[in-house]
């Protein structure tokens, strides 16, 4: 059951059944574990929002790949939210949440490095399943770091698979559709585990990983009515923040230095 002092874990909206998180109508539930990753990232971004603003500096933030503006979309319902400047890019416009309210657009490929973004210029960077699309990871993981500000941080989300599992979905899986007529079209095209992911993104930038979080272990199916229940919810959530490599995705939170003086 939902209860009424949960709306202060939700900007202070009231808590009802048919959206996720009061907010989002793609999905029913309303602690859908799909979507969760978006709450978290809103809520960490209007803390973060909040101390820029106690010190009377504005939150600039990016969003890489911004779909239709979701991230925007559980944002604004937290108050500190107005004091951020929030920017997206992605290939092309869509019908994009709230366009007009947006601070700016890039348009271009991260495969190609969006060379029209000027470097060390957000204090946010999100990059949120897109890079398990691109054939290709060393240019877009180096442009994550190349365009955050020092001392800013970075929010990168991707599917994950079980060590070793990975190896499978990535060299094997592949293979086996070239053979099946009826195989159906995969957007993935890269295959990560916990592991790998963060080695190629140590590998490939000078980030310091603060954390690694996930959000489900298991979601729909049999089990979608759990993801109307808050304990599911919380459940997935322990789970995710100390075995993160058990679950479907990880969203890692890096930090960029400050140079030395």
């Amino acid at each position: 059951m939902l209860r009424a002092g949960d709306a202060s874990e939700f900007g202070g909206i009231t808590p009802k059944r048919g959206m996720a998180y009061g907010v989002d109508s793609m999905k029913k539930e309303f602690y859908s574990l799909r979507q969760a990753r978006y709450h978290a990232l809103a809520f960490d971004l209007q803390q973060i929002a909040t101390e820029y603003q106690e010190k009377g500096r504005r939150l600039k933030v990016l969003e890489i790949g911004i779909w239709d503006g979701i991230t925007k979309k559980y944002l604004d319902v937290w108050p500190s939210a107005r004091n951020i400047d929030l920017h997206g890019a992605d290939i092309q416009l869509r019908d994009v949440y709230q366009k007009s309210a947006w601070a700016g657009f890039f348009l271009g490929d991260l495969m190609e490095g969006y060379q029209n973004i000027p470097s060390n210029e957000f204090d946010i960077v999100i990059c949120e399943q897109v890079l398990e699309h691109l054939p290709e990871l060393e240019t877009p993981v180096r442009t994550l770091e190349r365009v955050l500000r020092p001392g800013g941080t970075l929010f990168v989300g991707v599917p994950i698979f079980p060590f070793g599992l990975h190896l499978v979905r990535k060299y094997i899986v592949p293979k086996i559709d070239k053979m099946n007529p009826y195989a159906k079209k995969r957007g993935h095209v890269q295959a990560f585990s916990q592991r790998s992911f963060i080695d190629l993104i140590q590998k490939l930038t000078t980030l310091k990983i603060e954390s690694i979080r996930g959000f489900r272990v298991v979601s729909g199916g049999i089990l979608r009515p759990l993801e109307n229940l808050r304990p599911w919810w919380q459940l997935n959530r322990w789970i995710g923040r100390r075995v993160p490599w058990i679950c479907t995705e990880i969203q890692v939170i890096a930090h960029k230095a400050e140079p030395a003086l």
